[in-house]
């Protein structure tokens, strides 16, 4: 895994910047200056290791910048007849793009983001992969055109500081982080997932180059289940692929311990396992389910205890390798695992994102399901009348507002990490900043995985994943989140999907490799005791600082922000304000 940066104006500053992409790629530096343009690549060595696959990597007045893994290259090379003179993914990425143009992004099976320069036409090609495992960050104004894997190292190329973006803002508090290409700097923007980006004459061109396909075309269970099973352990051996060793997290959910599973099994040896837990607040631990999922596969396995101590000691690391608010607390023991894993010479694991999007594995949404029923069951009479007293039902509870959407015909879902809703945004906002959302599909079950794929997955939970495991300078691997499993997965039929349980067809999938115990067991989710540590160490000097970041921005009211503040006390709404407090003490520090 790598950092990339680059701009087409020479900058004094450039050295600065390249810092900001360091730990990205601790074990080379490439820089590469042509004319007006510069291009930078920071090296973490997994496919060939050998100097000849380092970065800037040049061919036939074609410059290649890249970070990820294209996990199909040996595929790729034999089938498309790919003439490569080193062993490495990234050569494949030029001579795809020698035989086919821009063709040829449907063709890789990866993780990625990468800037192809071509020198004859004086052309950027850009790209992200499909499913926004890899950051790619850009500012364009006045012909000044940067791109990077971070935004502090656009930041630090820039005269002045960007402003606030406060649409950012306005979606990081409803859904973790800024959504579509909003980061929270004026003018610095991201390329969403499954899009490329070509810059050429002083003209930026963006374009998607993959959809899902929620077209149904497995509808027995007995095709699905075999389906799922041989699309994910190929996924499994694919991500197998490099010349490092592969570690693997195990929470103790069916996720992880499933694809942890696997890979004791494709590679036939012991291998090793990784997991956190907390020395107090026990309800939030999963050590012992780990355990018990190790135990099973014969795994080396290295569990982690933290404690306050250490999420506090933490914060400014944590939020430092954030680079702008991300409302997500399980950052902080997912820094402290990373730091683990690289302290013992592991660059890449194994984890399980994107199963719970795909297989329907929250508790929401069978919830969710029983909302869309009763509202398909509403006549228009009923409805109207519902109309008339839906004020009077409202009690600041997620129950009346689900209900209020389905009276007002508003999106009834809208994302599994929806923090504050319309209303409660109305409430804390002065003036609230609109932006436009997206059309729902008429399946459930297909929206509520689309747009979690899409939403929090895609934009919340793999930021967050990157951004962290980076810190440290390892690689995730995520198997669930292959593009042959995902496309199957959509495919399935909805009722097929639903079952009588969450994970219906995972955990059948599961039960020939993973104890019972696991695959029965509640689900916690991946969380901390973060408002109990805060509150336990900051006490009211939360409040105080959120007040204080609000006198100097007068974006809020501060009775609601009191308000909030005062259910947090009580362990309700706890999201709500950690929210707000990591805003305010990101905003203290950039602007104040």
């Amino acid at each position: 895994m790598c950092g990339i940066l680059g701009s087409n104006f020479l900058s004094d500053k450039f050295s600065q910047a390249i810092k900001h992409i360091e730990n990205r790629g601790p074990d080379n530096t490439g820089i590469k200056v042509l004319e007006n343009k510069m291009f930078a690549h920071t090296r973490l060595s997994i496919i060939d290791l050998d100097n000849e696959a380092n970065q800037p990597m040049i061919f036939n007045d074609l410059i290649l910048v890249f970070n990820g893994e294209i996990y199909n290259y040996k595929e790729l090379i034999i089938d498309e007849d790919l003439n490569c003179l080193t062993a490495s993914d990234t050569e494949v990425i030029i001579r795809l793009y020698e035989k086919y143009g821009i063709d040829f992004l449907s063709k890789l099976n990866g993780m990625f983001s990468f800037v192809l320069y071509d020198i004859k036409k004086d052309k950027y090609f850009c790209a992200r992969d499909r499913y926004g495992k890899k950051p790619f960050f850009y500012y364009y104004k006045d012909n000044k055109f940067i791109f990077s894997s971070s935004l502090k190292s656009i930041v630090s190329l820039l005269d002045k500081k960007p402003k606030l973006n406060k649409v950012a803002l306005a979606q990081y508090l409803q859904f973790f982080v800024p959504l579509g290409d909003n980061t929270f700097y004026q003018d610095i923007k991201k390329l969403e997932a499954s899009s490329y980006l070509i810059y050429e004459d002083n003209n930026i061109r963006i374009k998607k180059y993959y959809k899902i396909n929620t077209y149904k075309r497995y509808k027995d269970e007995k095709t699905a289940l075999i389906g799922i099973e041989e699309n994910l352990v190929k996924a499994v051996e694919l991500r197998l692929v490099g010349d490092v060793e592969v570690g693997s997290l195990l929470s103790g959910g069916i996720d992880s311990s499933l694809i942890s599973a696997l890979y004791t099994k494709i590679s036939g040896k012991k291998i090793n396992t990784f997991s956190v837990g907390y020395n107090e607040y026990k309800n939030y631990d999963e050590l012992e389910y780990a355990k018990v999922a190790a135990k099973h596969i014969g795994s080396i396995h290295h569990p982690l205890e933290i404690g306050q101590k250490d999420f506090i000691d933490s914060f400014d690391e944590v939020m430092e390798a954030l680079e702008e608010p991300h409302a997500d607390a399980a950052a902080f023991p997912l820094f402290h695992l990373t730091k683990l894993i690289k302290n013992m010479g592991i660059k890449t694991v194994l984890s399980g994102e994107g199963s719970d999007e795909l297989f329907l594995g929250y508790d929401n949404y069978a919830k969710f399901l029983k909302y869309y029923e009763f509202q398909d069951s509403l006549q228009k009479g009923q409805n109207d009348f519902l109309n008339t007293i839906i004020s009077a039902l409202q009690n600041n509870t997620k129950e009346s507002e689900y209900l209020r959407r389905i009276v007002k015909k508003q999106t009834l879902y809208n994302s599994f990490g929806e923090i504050y809703t319309d209303i409660q945004n109305k409430r804390l906002f002065k003036s609230v900043p609109t932006y436009k959302k997206e059309n729902t599909k008429k399946d459930p079950v297909d929206w509520m995985s689309y747009i979690d794929l899409k939403v929090w997955l895609g934009q919340a939970l793999l930021s967050k994943v990157d951004k962290i495991s980076m810190a440290n300078s390892l690689e995730v691997r995520t198997p669930f989140l292959d593009v042959n499993l995902v496309d199957f997965a959509f495919a399935i039929d909805s009722k097929l999907k639903v079952g009588n349980t969450n994970k219906y067809l995972l955990k059948k999938v599961a039960a020939k490799y993973i104890p019972d115990e696991i695959i029965t067991r509640t689900k916690k989710g991946f969380n901390s005791p973060f408002n109990e540590w805060i509150f336990a160490e900051y006490k009211d000097s939360i409040l105080d600082l959120i007040l204080e970041v609000n006198k100097e921005t007068d974006l809020f009211n501060n009775t609601y922000i009191e308000h909030i503040f005062n259910l947090a006390k009580n362990r309700k709404f706890k999201q709500h304000l950690w929210a707000l407090y990591i805003f305010s003490k990101w905003y203290k520090k950039e602007y104040m």
